[in-house]
């Protein structure tokens, strides 16, 4: 095998990728336990929460995270018990139902973004200068969209008003 091949910088920027999510995943998963959280259910609190009506349907969750769609019912399931998010029969289709943030879920994200925000700070968007930030989020999108066509799935439907939480 030719030894220059593992000097492909598509191989490099993989790796830096590969490299950069998994110190962030440690810190954040750190961080996240210090709440009573799991970066799943810190991930599901945060694409509800910044979703319209603070609510998605279970399959655009399951589409907008890593989960399949058994494992964004065990997760809501145990986020439900915890308190964090409630479901909600979608008033259109009775085969379909939303998963929703509650106020305690809320509360549980209001009092870990701002720890979770200084890392991001500290070890992400403060090692860059604007213009590289602006460069990496537009390349990151390209990719994203690329690689992971559903990850906005249902993220700017219309709510239904029956379907906003009270």
């Amino acid at each position: 095998m030719d030894q220059n091949v593992f000097d492909d910088p598509r191989i490099t920027a993989v790796g830096l990728l590969v490299e950069a999510h998994a110190g962030l995943s440690a810190r954040f998963a750190a961080q996240f336990e210090g709440h009573g959280l799991s970066p799943v259910e810190f991930e599901v609190l945060t694409r509800l929460a910044r979703s319209p009506g603070n609510q998605l349907r279970m399959t655009d969750l399951a589409a907008q995270t890593s989960l399949s769609t058994s494992g964004v019912t065990r997760v809501v399931d145990r986020m439900e018990r915890d308190g964090l998010l409630c479901r909600r029969a979608c008033p259109s289709d009775r085969r379909s139902s939303y998963a929703v943030v509650t106020a305690a879920g809320l509360q549980r994200l209001d009092q870990t973004l701002p720890g979770h925000l200084k890392i991001i700070e500290e070890w992400f968007t403060g090692q860059l200068e604007p213009e590289e930030l602006r460069a990496l989020l537009h390349g990151l999108r390209r990719v994203r969209d690329a690689v992971h066509p559903g990850a906005t799935a249902g993220s700017t439907d219309p709510v239904p008003p029956e379907a906003t939480p009270s």
